[in-house]
């Protein structure tokens, strides 16, 4: 596979919502447990996985983040405060 086109699959499941990229990695587990694939297809869905895993981890990260910030508002509401970008993961 080219480059270009790994590009195009790796923003392919960067887009996907996490439930759906979540499916497809243990439909991919599934079948690399069945033991009927050949090396080359085995090595595909590996790849494809750790990509989809990768993709379901920093989603998950993200919402984490997400409801770190969420704080009460002076009026008593909760409120999700925006990250700033130049904020680190180690604050």
């Amino acid at each position: 596979m080219s480059k270009a086109a790994k590009a195009a699959d790796a923003a392919k499941i960067d887009n996907l919502p996490f439930e759906e990229a979540l499916k497809k990695l243990e439909t991919i587990v599934e079948s690399m447990e069945s033991g009927d694939l050949p090396l080359e297809t085995l090595l595909a869905r590996f790849e494809e996985g750790s990509r989809l895993a990768k993709a379901c981890q920093a989603k998950l990260a993200d919402a984490e983040l997400k409801i770190q910030k969420l704080e009460k508002s002076t009026g008593g509401e909760t409120v999700l405060t925006p990250l700033s970008p130049d904020l680190s993961e180690a604050e």
